[in-house]
């Protein structure tokens, strides 16, 4: 039996290169992307810097917004002081038992009895009403909250050549109130009028005291400011100034010459005999019929 001979293998032993080199493409490649990342790409860092700028721009245009809008809720925050400086000008009519002030963080009420103020149906004020309320505006001119005034009365029907019943009748003495309020300084765009008639009673109608008690006008200042007032913008009226003697004969030699102009331009009506006898009236020499004629003719 031949016995074949072992084969001898070689040990590689630079295998370790192999992996080696793998390693080193990858960590390349690593750093590579890592740089990328790294680099700042000025364009957007320039449109992210111009943002900012312009945000605190406008915050800093908001800024005086921002203090009037504080000013306005100072001027607005506190309704118990409004309702002490109420009750001090009303004192007398508060101790009659005429009027009540009443408040809280909410809103400050004035309940004036309408006898006080106006007649037996009737909404023309009294004298004592023009008091009354110029001492109430010079209060509440120095807020800027709303103000809503409601009109209230008994259940007893009224029907006059002036009112129809009580929801007119109330009504009508709360836009009293209101232009008396706006006539002694109160800004027009915090006052608000409300008519109910006699359909939200505070006492009894069967009673001569509850019918007073419900003859009533009632202002309601509310926590909430009051819209921006809108200024109306008058139109602009333009006088008529009379015109120097130059200015006249200026205005005399271009409407002569105006005239000129078109007088040169317009030419004379003339008649035209055709050759059916009949006359033809025009100002332009080149009529079509006339050149119709002509060329007949010539025929």
């Amino acid at each position: 039996m031949i016995k074949r001979p072992s084969i001898e293998t070689k040990i590689n032993h630079e295998r370790w290169l192999v992996s080696y080199s793998d390693f080193i493409t990858l960590l390349f490649a690593f750093f590579v992307v890592m740089y990328s990342v790294s680099q700042v790409n000025e364009q957007k860092y320039q449109q992210l810097s111009e943002t900012l700028s312009e945000t605190f721009k406008t915050e800093d245009r908001i800024r005086p917004n921002e203090s009037q809008n504080a000013q306005q809720v100072s001027r607005a925050a506190d309704l118990k002081k409004m309702a002490a400086e109420l009750s001090d000008v009303l004192a007398d009519l508060i101790k009659d038992n005429k009027v009540t002030v009443e408040g809280n963080e909410q809103w400050v009420e004035i309940d004036v009895n309408a006898n006080l103020i106006f007649s037996s149906g009737s909404a023309d004020p009294s004298q004592e009403a023009e008091q009354v309320f110029t001492d109430v505006a010079k209060v509440l001119s120095d807020y800027d909250n709303r103000i809503s005034v409601a009109g209230h009365t008994d259940n007893v029907p009224i029907k006059n050549a002036q009112f129809q019943d009580n929801w007119a009748l109330s009504a009508a003495r709360s836009v009293s109130v209101v232009n008396l309020l706006a006539r002694h300084g109160v800004a027009q765009n915090r006052l608000s009028a409300v008519g109910y008639g006699e359909h939200q009673p505070v006492a009894d109608n069967t009673s001569e005291e509850g019918k007073a008690r419900n003859r009533r006008v009632v202002l309601r200042v509310a926590q909430t400011l009051a819209p921006p007032q809108v200024q109306s913008v008058d139109t602009l009226q333009t006088e008529e100034k009379p015109l120097s003697e130059s200015e006249i004969s200026q205005e005399l030699e271009n409407d002569s010459s105006s005239d000129g102009v078109e007088e040169a331009d317009e030419q004379a009506i003339q008649p035209y005999k055709l050759k059916d006898g009949g006359l033809l009236f025009t100002s332009d020499p080149d009529s079509p019929r006339l050149q119709s004629e002509e060329n007949r003719e010539s025929k």
